[in-house]
């Protein structure tokens, strides 16, 4: 298993190496820990290190995959990055329109339905295509009034993470006569 956990604005990548009953051998980026951790209650484990003891308190925040650890010295702001955490992400930053008139796949995903084809014009606010990720299916809209110039992907097409899906070119506003 392999788990990206940001702890206080830094990031690792920490692997389980070995697991022996309650023994686990990690890799946190290129050094190796073997602690020996026991979940004491819902939301609180022992943790055996080089001989000492540590009581460590995992508490859930109101955020997905965000979690506030506690020590009796020391408090960190933990959060387990993965694909549904950076789909998360792309989604609240940028949301699914760019400035420059193209969609992207904010992950991998499954084209599900494709509702423009180039030529079409398109209105602000109109679905242009559905992808499906992570057992959701999200919608793109498009951002501006414009002509389609390209959907290089198609229903049933498996995607990566910021393959292009639709192109639209501005359409240049009518002169007032």
């Amino acid at each position: 298993m392999e788990l990206e956990l940001k702890v206080n604005n830094r990031s690792e990548i920490v692997k389980e190496v070995k697991h022996e009953g309650n023994v686990l051998t990690l890799s946190v980026g290129d050094k190796l820990y073997e602690v020996d951790i026991v979940k004491v209650s819902n939301e609180e484990f022992s943790v055996l290190y080089k001989g000492k003891s540590f009581n460590i308190e995992v508490i859930e925040t109101s955020e997905p995959k965000h979690y506030n650890v506690n020590t009796l010295y020391f408090k960190f702001d933990v959060e387990v990055i993965d694909n549904e955490a950076r789909y998360r992400q792309n989604r609240k930053q940028s949301g699914p329109i760019s400035n420059d008139n193209t969609i992207r796949s904010p992950m991998p995903g499954k084209v599900v339905k494709v509702y423009v084809k180039p030529g079409d014009r398109v209105e602000v606010g109109q679905p242009l295509i559905v992808l499906s990720a992570m057992k959701m299916e999200s919608e793109f809209k498009a951002g501006n009034r414009g002509i389609v110039r390209e959907v290089p992907v198609t229903e049933g097409e498996t995607v990566d993470t910021n393959q292009l899906l639709v192109i639209i070119d501005e359409e240049e506003p009518a002169e007032i006569s």
